[in-house]
């Protein structure tokens, strides 16, 4: 199965039907360490239900810090990380309380060429291929100044302790 496409050039990307069906089990694999390496449960209230909303997701490494990337640009996460602040709980084996600080646009395009690559260490260069061609629309080998034209679709967070 092909990965989620978030290769369009628009201000929301809605997930696949079927990610949002297996969501789920994402967020339980994640929360006890059975994930790939990497792969996170952060945990934010919703901002308009307040209900606790659960997202696998990737923390990317990049020269000692870590950081998610979302690939749905402006998705409902995003919107409720904001909400509250960056206040958010991650779970990988553990509970922690952090604080996700989102990068303005013009430092994202390193993070961006992170991700690119983080999907090689992972997965080979195909998987990394595939990844920039349907996640960002670009050659796996993509410059920063490339990846730079498109960093205002995918907000990026640092990953702060709380």
């Amino acid at each position: 199965m092909d990965p989620q496409s978030y290769s369009a050039r628009t201000r929301y990307r809605r997930p696949a039907a079927w990610y949002l069906r297996l969501n789920w089990l994402g967020v339980a694999l994640t929360s006890v360490g059975l994930a790939p390496r990497g792969a996170v449960t952060i945990a934010i209230r919703g901002r308009k239900s307040g209900r606790i909303r659960k997202l696998p997701i990737l923390a990317i490494p990049v020269e000692g810090h870590r950081y998610l990337v979302a690939l749905a640009g402006e998705a409902q996460w995003v919107r409720n990380v904001r909400a509250a602040g960056g206040r958010v709980t991650m779970r990988r084996g553990r509970r922690r309380e952090v604080t996700l600080v989102e990068l303005p646009v013009d430092q994202r395009a390193p993070v961006l060429k992170a991700y690119i690559g983080f999907g090689e260490t992972l997965g080979g260069a195909k998987t990394a291929s595939q990844q920039a061609e349907f996640y960002f629309g670009v050659d796996r080998d993509a410059s920063l100044e490339e990846l730079a034209t498109i960093a205002e679709h995918y907000p990026v967070f640092r990953i702060d302790p709380a």
